[in-house]
């Protein structure tokens, strides 16, 4: 069960605190009878009219996406690109948990659910979130130790908790290097491999915590199951 002004946001009525002014006017009705009382809980069983208009409680829905190049990781795109909401077969009104550049690949989960996507971004979670990035030029152990004791972006610290060299081409002067890190700042990934000389050409995202991509397709998705969605909430902190 859920705060009702929660699930009167969650379809879309209007915000959270609007739907809380709404309660206290007397304008929301549960099964029949006015509810002014912030503290009510309501499930999907429930009939609720807001204004006299019923609105739909949409079950929580979980995906995982391994998302391809060329998507645009949003629910709506004025330049009319494909967006990731496009790849997954759902009525209901699911979003992105935080973004993937529109040329990075792999792991992207989406939800209708705030609570589970709040746990997800938040760094306090301790969320591993694993790239492989494709670097111009060699990195070394010095870059590398930079990179864990962080980088500035934006004059706040940021930290890779791992770095792994994985793969050396030096014919093409390129290395393939696995970066762990826990926040989800914009274009984290490239901006801190700028801050120590090098361009990333190709990027994609392993995992996010439980969450691995290798059996998934490019622009193949799959449902979190009960038990994987429970261990996520367990990190609430």
């Amino acid at each position: 069960m859920e705060r009702l002004q929660k699930v009167i946001a969650s379809a879309g009525v209007t915000s959270r605190r609007k739907a809380e002014e709404l309660i206290k006017e007397g304008k929301v009705q549960v099964n029949g009878k006015v509810v002014t009382e912030l503290g009510t809980k309501v499930n999907t069983t429930d009939e609720i009219l807001v204004n006299n208009k019923l609105i739909t409680i949409e079950d929580k829905e979980y995906y995982l996406l391994n998302k391809p190049r060329g998507v645009v990781t949003t629910t709506a795109d004025d330049k009319d690109r494909k967006i990731v909401t496009d790849l997954i077969n759902t009525k209901a009104r699911i979003y992105p948990i935080g973004r993937l550049d529109y040329d990075t690949t792999g792991a992207l989960l989406l939800t209708n659910d705030g609570d589970f996507a709040n746990i997800v971004m938040h760094p306090k979670s301790g969320i591993d979130k694993v790239y492989l990035a494709k670097l111009e030029g060699i990195i070394k152990g010095e870059q590398i130790n930079t990179l864990k004791k962080g980088v500035k972006l934006d004059n706040i610290l940021v930290k890779a908790s791992r770095v792994k060299l994985k793969k050396i081409n030096p014919e093409k002067n390129t290395c393939m290097v696995e970066i762990t890190i826990h926040e989800g700042k914009n274009h984290q990934v490239k901006r801190m491999f700028e801050a120590v000389g090098f361009h990333v050409e190709k990027l994609h995202r392993e995992r996010v915590g439980i969450f691995a991509v290798q059996d998934l397709k490019s622009g193949e998705y799959r449902k979190l199951s009960p038990k994987e969605v429970s261990i996520i909430y367990s990190l609430k902190k």
